[in-house]
């Protein structure tokens, strides 16, 4: 009994024995790492619990059926219900629900989406619903510490922390096209995490988690949020994301050395004209079938991504200037691209 009273005493703390023990104490050293990761975790619970509220999970309904046929993640950007996700979450649903974290469920309506850059922006009802601020993705730095909320498996706000890994990666989007800048995180994600935020240590949103590569540990991608706040503004307003185009089909094609040489190029491949779509913006310009396309307005062009990294950032109606080269000769034509 005398031991028993003992160890209560010790755990609750007394103090009151009359031999004085040695308990096991932390270090001088353990204490600072002790404090380091309070306030790791601080900043951790103090993001969620502000950015927490404006994530929701999202069901997509498929026909008449009750069961969703698809679920991931959004996050609410404003307090009149608009929600950024993406595209491969909603794609093809007849009918969406946004639950938030209290279990709240809201019908939503698709605004408009974004295959290219795997996003989409939905609207639920409400006025004063809880919102996240979007930052600006260009100030991350690998290293940084990132947390990445969502509802995989359907396990509402589940929380992950990890740091950025690496900037300017690319992904190939549903579309074939390329999604630039990518932001690369350790933060771990499962399926239905897709659409939630990667927030940074002040709470703004800096990422949308976007892919996993099955069977790998700790690599995680998002969309950065640069990109995102462009295409919410573009879908707000058009209804769908603009984008310069040729009106052509093409492929990657190996130039023969003699020609790298003769006329001087910088890049040993070229884009080969496979088609041209009718009163294009090609046909107009006089592309034809089986051209070589090996540079856009002066910079050289060695693959068909790079035609569509140019056309992303250049102005619609903007006239550019397009080398092809064309059996042995090498002309210069006009474009107008349009959307």
């Amino acid at each position: 009994m005398e031991n028993r009273q003992r160890a209560l005493n010790l755990i609750k703390g007394d103090g009151n024995d009359e031999e004085p023990l040695k308990s096991c104490e932390v270090s001088a050293e353990g204490r600072q790492d002790v404090e380091l990761l309070d306030a790791y975790s601080r900043a951790v619970i103090t993001v969620v619990d502000s950015i927490g509220p404006a994530v929701v999970g999202i069901n997509a309904h498929s026909g008449e059926k009750r069961a969703p046929a698809g679920s991931g993640s959004g996050v609410i950007i404003t307090p009149d219900g608009y929600i950024l996700t993406n595209d491969h979450v909603v794609r093809g649903a007849s009918r969406l629900t946004a639950t938030l974290r209290d279990g709240t469920s809201m019908d939503a309506a698709l605004i408009g989406a974004d295959p290219a850059t795997d996003l989409a922006l939905i609207r639920a009802g409400g006025s004063t619903l809880p919102y996240a601020s979007i930052g600006d993705s260009s100030a991350l730095r690998v290293g940084q510490l990132v947390i990445a909320i969502g509802n995989p498996f359907g396990f509402q706000s589940t929380v992950s922390t990890g740091v950025v890994s690496a900037l300017g990666r690319a992904l190939r989007s549903s579309d074939g096209r390329l999604i630039e800048n990518i932001i690369q995180h350790t933060a771990p994600l499962n399926p239905g995490n897709s659409g939630g935020p990667l927030v940074d240590s002040r709470g703004r949103v800096v990422g949308v988690n976007t892919a996993i590569i099955v069977m790998a540990q700790g690599i995680g991608f998002s969309i950065p949020s640069n990109t995102a706040k462009w295409v919410v503004s573009q879908l707000l307003m058009l209804g769908k994301v603009r984008r310069a185009h040729l009106g052509i089909t093409a492929q990657q094609r190996p130039l023969a050395r003699r020609m790298v040489r003769f006329y001087g190029l910088g890049t040993e491949s070229g884009v080969e004209v496979i088609s041209v779509a009718p009163q294009s913006p090609a046909a107009s310009s006089g592309i034809r079938e089986g051209d070589i396309i090996v540079a856009i307005d002066g910079n050289e062009v060695s693959s068909v991504d790079h035609i569509h990294r140019f056309l992303a950032e250049w102005q619609i109606g903007t006239p550019v200037r397009i080398t092809v080269i064309r059996g042995q000769d090498r002309m210069e034509l006009e474009v107008v691209p349009n959307d």
